[in-house]
C-alpha cells in the first residue's frame, strides 16, 4: 500500500465502517454473518483496543451478545480469530523462499523483503492492533514476535553475516539481534507515524520516496553492520 495518501484517511475509514455493516440483522447465512461479525470486530480492535468491551462491540455491530457468543464462545476465542486473519494470514511462505534463495545478494535479498512486507503489513489494522496488544495483554504481540523471531530473524542475520563474509553457523548473540531490530523497528515506524500519530510520511510528489527510505535503511544497516562485526 502506498503512504502518500491522506495520513488520516484509514481512520475515517474506520471510523465510518460501524455505520456501513450496521444492518448485520438481515438474514445471512453461518458462513457470512461469522465473517462480518469478524470483519467489524477487527475495525473495533483497531480503533479502541484490544480492551475494548464487547458490549460496545455488539452495539456497533447491531448483534445481540447470545449472538456474538455463538460464534465466539469467549473474547479471547474472538481476539484468536482476529490475530489468524491480520496477522498470520499476511505470513507469505515465499518471504522465506526469497530469503533462502542462493542466487541472490543479501542486498538484494533484504530489498526485495522489505518492500513486500511493508506493503502487506504497515496497514491500519496491522499496526494499530500490535501497539495496543503491547500495551494491554500481550496476546496478539507475543504471538507474533515469536513468529517473527522463529522464521524470520535467523534467516537476516544469516543473510546480514554473508553480507559481512562471516560465518553463518553460530546462533545468533543479543547483539546481533538487537541491531537487527534497529533496522525492522526503523521500517515499522513508517507505519507508526501513518497510523498512530497521524503524520504525513513525505511529500507527495515524490511517488518513490517510501521505497528509498526502506532501501537507504537497508543499505545503512549493512554497511554498519560490516564495520561492527566484520
Amino acid at each position: 500500500m502506498s503512504f502518500n495518501e491522506d495520513p488520516n484517511f484509514g481512520i475515517r475509514k474506520a471510523e465510518n465502517l460501524a455505520e456501513e455493516i450496521a444492518p448485520i440483522r438481515r438474514r445471512m447465512n453461518t458462513a457470512d454473518r461469522k465473517r462480518q461479525i469478524l470483519d467489524g470486530a477487527i475495525q473495533f480492535f483497531a480503533r479502541h483496543g484490544i480492551d475494548g468491551q464487547l458490549r460496545n462491540l455488539t452495539k456497533e455491530l447491531g448483534v445481540t451478545h447470545t449472538l456474538l457468543y455463538h460464534y465466539f464462545p469467549t473474547k479471547e476465542a474472538l481476539i484468536k480469530e482476529v490475530y489468524k486473519e491480520v496477522f498470520e494470514s499476511r505470513w507469505k511462505p515465499e518471504w522465506e523462499e526469497l530469503l533462502d534463495d542462493k542466487h541472490l545478494s543479501p542486498e538484494e535479498k533484504l530489498n526485495a523483503f522489505y518492500l513486500d512486507y511493508t506493503n502487506t503489513v504497515l496497514t491500519y489494522e496491522f499496526v494499530r492492533i500490535l501497539i495496543f496488544s503491547g500495551l494491554s495483554d500481550h496476546s496478539i504481540s507475543d504471538r507474533f514476535f515469536e513468529l517473527l523471531r522463529s522464521r524470520l530473524l535467523p534467516r537476516l542475520i544469516r543473510e546480514t553475516r554473508k553480507y559481512c563474509d562471516r560465518s553463518t553457523r553460530p546462533k545468533p548473540s543479543h547483539r546481533e539481534l538487537e541491531f537487527l531490530m534497529g533496522l525492522h523497528g526503523g521500517i515499522f515506524y513508517i507505519g507508526m507515524r501513518r497510523w498512530i500519530y497521524g503524520q504525513a510520511i513525505y511529500d507527495d510528489s515524490s511517488p518513490n520516496a517510501e521505497q528509498d527510505i526502506i532501501r537507504d535503511r537497508i543499505s545503512s544497516y549493512l554497511l554498519s553492520a560490516k564495520s561492527l562485526f566484520a
